[in-house]
């Protein structure tokens, strides 16, 4: 674990995203792109403290950047993610539930860019947690060349078949190009709500 930075981050942001690389290299490249426009803008990245994928892309583009970079892991996983020793902080964890809290709570903002089913979880959990009023802290999914059009069509299906409303739907930011979906959410989070993660 390197020192940690003692001056504080302009912004800070989770990003959710793929322990692998996805069979389209342009995956790669955006995930580099949002790390280094974090690191070039004094932010902060919060994720999920592995090296592998489009996770250790986007903490290596934002430490590269002049960034920091907050990883946050559980014990049994450091060896399995490859826990990335470079982070400015890594917190080992010993669950799960501990990881994506202190997550939370050390963001302004969340984005999804391509995963697979922990990334789904993790995006679909901070989303159902601003609906219930434990943050309103701005979510934001990136559909990178459509790949979550499947998930979207299934949620506005979810809409119409009376599950959730268009007020829910609303609690998200959806966007196909990362540089508007990004700075979107940086902007709506500079004076966020305080928040009721400790009760969760």
């Amino acid at each position: 674990m390197n020192a940690i930075n003692c001056t504080a981050p302009a912004f800070s942001v989770c990003v959710y995203c793929g322990s692998r690389p996805g069979a389209d290299p342009a995956f790669v490249d955006v995930a580099r792109q949002v790390g280094d426009w974090i690191g070039r803008h004094g932010g902060q990245l919060v994720y999920g403290g592995g090296r592998a994928g489009l996770m250790g892309v986007v903490a290596d583009a934002t430490l590269a950047a002049g960034g920091s970079v907050v990883g946050v892991i559980p014990r049994a996983l450091v060896e399995r993610e490859h826990a990335h020793r470079g982070c400015t902080e890594l917190i080992v964890v010993e669950t799960m539930h501990e990881r994506k809290r202190i997550m939370a709570e050390r963001s302004n903002a969340f984005l999804a860019l391509p995963g697979g089913i922990g990334t789904f979880e993790e995006f679909f959990e901070a989303w159902t947690w601003r609906q219930l009023g434990y943050h309103d802290k701005p979510i934001g999914l990136l559909n990178q060349a459509g790949y979550y059009d499947a998930m979207l069509a299934f949620m506005r299906h979810s809409v119409a078949s009376g599950f959730m409303g268009a007020a829910q739907m609303a609690l998200i930011e959806v966007g196909d190009d990362w540089h508007t979906l990004l700075q979107t959410l940086v902007r709506e989070a500079a004076y966020p709500a305080p928040t009721r993660l400790d009760k969760i």
